[in-house]
């Protein structure tokens, strides 16, 4: 009999979302982690990516499970491909962008408090240092991904 090669971990996907909200101009919604993974680290939003799901429909639930408010605007911002072989880690996260819809949403509350430190705006040109991200935040930071113009930190 043939031996099979041995199994590998999957790969994960995941959904990033950059929050915005017009009451706090050039600024995300970031937390920091109390996952075995990433301990310590700035996150935002997001989670896995469910069978079956679309991208927005995951971002707009990961959002509403983690900060308890809703977004509208919500478009693609980019893709990161995270790989620690020696932690065994490797997802695939697609980034998405979302403005805080204040006709129904208050501010962000901290609704997973076991995995999440709390959510604080956070201007983007002022993050903590890049070793300070978790990988797929880090990885967009280094993408050199800007996700605000001039124009829209000028308010």
């Amino acid at each position: 009999m043939a031996q099979s090669a041995p199994e590998r971990p999957a790969v994960g996907v995941g959904v990033g979302v950059l929050v915005t909200d017009s009451a706090h101009p050039g600024c995300v919604l970031l937390g920091k982690r109390r996952s075995a993974m990433g301990r310590g680290k700035y996150q935002l939003p997001g989670g896995h990516l469910e069978f079956g799901e679309t991208w927005e429909e995951c971002a707009l639930r990961e959002v509403m499970e983690e900060a308890g408010v809703r977004l509208v605007n919500l478009s693609f911002a980019s893709v990161v491909n995270s790989v620690r072989l020696d932690e065994q880690y490797h997802y695939v996260t697609i980034i998405m962008r979302g403005e805080l819809d204040r006709t129904r949403s208050g501010e962000p509350e901290n609704l997973e408090p076991d995995k999440n430190e709390g959510w604080t705006w956070t201007c983007w040109d002022e993050f903590p240092p890049e070793e300070k991200l978790f990988l797929p935040l880090a990885g967009l930071r280094q993408q050199g991904y800007r996700p605000f113009s001039d124009t829209q930190t000028q308010h």
